[in-house]
């Protein structure tokens, strides 16, 4: 039997995007199963529905300022399960954090461009529902370009810090060797130095990678 499609809930008050949106979903094997121009629609339909994943502007009615967010970290309050992307019209850096809190599992921040490169959209929206990390590009080379007061990236290499850019994509290794032209077994190597930098143990299995990005966005963030 074929896998069941991801089932996706939009939110988006600008209709003809929030259509535009749900075309590109839906052509490429995702099933929307509802839609919200405003954040408390777009948090009730998606607490009803359970989906797998959800797409939600930053800002969205009532207020049109920080509604879609609130909605979406109440939503990763209740229903810890279903992917959270957040798309927003402009670069905010507070909005990332926010919205990743202690818990990096499953949870996107991209700008609204790049809905436009369906590829990378797509990817995004399937890794957040599969329980991975998605930032958009922009947000973290502009995150790795800000020098702060002494933290735990200074510690790391200018490699292993583009390799932890890197990572905060969501990108596995083989993604990470084949943007930054290395090989696999390189790139294992920088992985292990940036837990062993950051002091992420061993025992901290599949999250470690989640617990360096976290790491990585509250030293840029601070």
């Amino acid at each position: 039997m074929a896998d069941l499609p991801l089932r996706v809930v939009l939110g988006e008050d600008d209709a003809l995007l929030r259509a535009g949106v749900a075309r590109v979903l839906e052509a490429e094997g995702f099933e929307v199963v509802a839609d919200a121009g405003d954040a408390d629609g777009f948090l009730r339909k998606a607490l009803a529905h359970k989906p797998d994943v959800v797409v939600v502007d930053v800002r969205m009615p009532p207020r049109r300022e920080d509604d879609g967010l609130v909605a979406a970290m109440e939503l990763r309050k209740q229903l810890p399960d279903v992917g959270v992307l957040v798309l927003s019209q402009y670069y905010e850096e507070r909005f990332a954090v926010d919205i990743i809190g202690d818990r990096p599992e499953g949870v996107g921040y991209l700008l609204k461009e790049r809905v436009g490169d369906v590829d990378a959209f797509t990817d995004a929206v399937r890794r957040v529902a599969s329980g991975g990390s998605a930032l958009d590009p922009e947000v973290v080379g502009r995150m790795l370009g800000r020098r702060n007061a002494r933290g735990p990236l200074d510690d790391l290499s200018p490699r292993e810090r583009d390799v932890l850019g890197a990572m905060a994509e969501g990108r596995s290794n083989a993604g990470i060797a084949a943007t930054l032209f290395v090989s696999e077994a390189a790139v294992e190597k920088h992985v292990t130095s940036i837990f062993r930098k950051l002091g992420i143990r061993q025992d901290a299995g599949e999250h470690r990678r989640v617990l360096a990005v976290l790491t990585y966005l509250r030293h840029q963030s601070s």
